[in-house]
């Protein structure tokens, strides 16, 4: 199925408007640092150059979430056949921003931000999860079938409008699969630890947001941003084993908030010298370390492989009269009389 021009249009400005909301957020949180260092250090959990009377509001999945908005509006305006990307930003959009609407609006969340931040975060979450609703709306009522075959028109070679969705190469759906899978299971059994560690109510806190957890406005509770991350990982992983459209696009998206999980994760490490300390450290931080790695390789890796472009299906509806193998041999260069 291809893509109307309508709704390239549409889908990529629906993108463009994500991508302004995060930008302004974040372009905010740049004008309130001395140094843009700081923010990412914020991001990576160290808040030592912030101000208190001066909070931040975004984080580094805010920065994701910002580079995919930009990749898609690209592709929804360059390629007829982004409908799943489409798809994917706007689920993406919907998991990560839903939290915001009991978040924001909790009372505990006053002691951290102005009821004036709030009120603006509070209906940019709406206008995210709308815009998110759209993209899919627009994915799904966009799609055009390809035009029947009449056996008696002449087809030229394969058109490059009647493109179909690409999937992932042999090799790539195996590696992905693997590096998904690997991903979720890792990122899940760390959660399952963690939960285990502090226990009671505060495990539950982790997915809900509470006062007892740390995270700025426009953050996603750890716990459901982990499930979030978890659940397109494995969705994209048995897509790619089964060579489906959707697993490039969703894969992609996966693969930018496992990367910054361990982009985070190797940023304390480097900060704190536990890399060359290595050796020394406990057991359980020696695996944690080793996750951090892991994830930051397998993020970088699902980016250049996925981003590849991958197998098509051929051109919908269209083949070459007289090629070899349809209709049998080509006609000859000099057809007798009554050909």
């Amino acid at each position: 199925m291809t893509f109307t021009r309508g709704a390239r249009i549409t889908g990529t400005a629906l993108c463009a408007a994500l991508a302004i909301l995060v930008g302004v957020w974040i372009a905010r949180d740049l004008t309130t640092v001395d140094d843009p260092l700081d923010l990412w250090r914020y991001w990576t959990g160290n808040a030592g150059g912030v101000s208190a009377s001066a909070p931040m509001t975004t984080t580094l999945e805010d920065l994701v979430l910002l580079a995919v908005y930009l990749t898609v509006a690209v592709a929804a305006l360059r390629s007829p056949v982004a409908a799943a990307a489409l798809v994917a930003a706007g689920v993406v959009t919907l998991a990560v921003r839903l939290p915001g609407l009991w978040v924001l609006s909790s009372s505990w969340m006053g002691q951290r931000a102005t009821d004036e931040l709030r009120t603006r975060a509070l209906y940019c979450a709406f206008a995210a999860l709308g815009l998110g609703l759209g993209l899919i709306i627009t994915a799904a009522a966009g799609r055009r079938a390809p035009a029947a075959y009449d056996p008696y028109t002449v087809h030229g070679p394969l058109a490059a409008h009647e493109r179909t969705p690409t999937r992932p190469t042999q090799g790539v759906s195996v590696l992905a699969f693997l590096l998904l899978g690997t991903a979720a299971a890792v990122l899940a059994a760390w959660e399952v630890y963690t939960a285990g560690e502090i226990g009671g109510s505060r495990a539950l806190d982790r997915f809900t947001g509470s006062d007892t957890v740390l995270m700025p406005l426009l953050g996603t509770p750890p716990g459901w941003l982990t499930a979030v991350t978890v659940t397109l990982a494995l969705v994209a992983a048995f897509g790619a084993l089964f060579h489906a459209v959707y697993s490039r696009p969703l894969g992609l998206v996966a693969g930018a908030l496992v990367l910054g999980t361990g982009g985070r994760g190797a940023d304390i490490a480097v900060r704190n010298d536990l890399f060359t300390r290595l050796g020394d450290l406990p057991t359980r931080d020696q695996l944690l370390v080793l996750s951090w790695l892991f994830e930051v390789a397998a993020g970088l890796t699902l980016l250049v492989a996925l981003g590849r472009r991958g197998e098509g299906d051929g051109v919908a509806g269209a083949r070459q009269v007289g090629s070899a193998g349809v209709f049998g041999p080509p006609p000859p260069s000099s057809p007798p009389p009554g050909w």
